[in-house]
């Protein structure tokens, strides 16, 4: 239906409604007054149908509003929610890298660790080898074993001798006799006689005394080795002595 036609349409009905209404106010001893019905539709046209579009127009407005507000909510609320996934998946990133720089760290701990280990062994393993060959090494219980271990012991001293320049003073002092004792001469009759195979008093052993070696004045390997220390001392080298010394 037009527009226009819709409008007449209505303010006939009001017409005949606002005629209806005043016929029947009309008292039954009253004079019937005639009323202008387009006036009466008119009054009945201005009010009423205004309030009716300000209501709809209203109730219009508040209903788009609460949907602009329910849209703007949902949005807010998918925002919140995409920031609250992305937060989550920043924070799981985050905890598996140090998880994953922890383990490298503890990883390369252990390799430097059974690095330490390997080497440690080693060092012990080679340690352990130099002694069992230190030990190993044996010598004769006679004249030969007891100049060639001094002579050991006397090179770690860097104390200089050789085997010929002892082997010759031994058998010139005491022919070979680690026992023997000189009971005659000046030192004897001081109180201090030679002793051992190459012939060295007492005070003479202890001031020349080789660490590593026994302090029985008779022992072989002591006795070579403080005399050496002595004539090195006193005569640059046992190699050197040929008499008394």
């Amino acid at each position: 239906m037009p527009k226009n036609t819709h409008k007449i349409a209505i303010a006939g009905v009001a017409t005949l409604g606002a005629a209806a209404l005043a016929f029947s106010v009309v008292p039954d001893d009253a004079h019937t007054t005639t009323t202008d019905a387009s006036s009466l539709s008119q009054v009945a046209y201005g009010s009423q149908q205004v309030r009716d579009v300000k209501g709809d127009v209203t109730d219009q407005l508040a209903g788009a509003s609460l949907k602009v507000q329910a849209i703007e909510a949902k949005k807010k609320a998918a925002a919140d929610a995409a920031a609250q996934k992305k937060a989550a998946a920043a924070a799981a990133a985050a905890k598996k890298k140090a998880a994953a720089a922890a383990a490298a760290k503890k990883a390369a701990a252990e390799r430097a660790a059974e690095r330490s280990a390997g080497r440690s062994a080693e060092r012990v393993a080679v340690k352990q080898a130099s002694v069992k060959q230190v030990s190993a090494k044996s010598y004769s219980d006679n004249l030969d074993g007891w100049i060639r271990e001094s002579l050991d012991i006397l090179e770690k001293h860097d104390i200089p001798a050789s085997y010929s320049g002892i082997h010759r003073n031994i058998m010139r002092e005491s022919s070979g006799n680690p026992n023997a004792i000189n009971n005659w001469d000046i030192n004897a009759i001081n109180g201090i006689p030679s002793k051992g195979l190459l012939q060295v008093i007492p005070p003479t052993f202890a001031a020349y005394h080789v660490p590593g070696t026994s302090w029985n004045i008779y022992d072989p390997v002591a006795n070579i080795t403080a005399a050496c220390n002595y004539a090195a001392d006193r005569y640059g080298s046992m190699d050197n002595v040929n008499s008394a010394y």
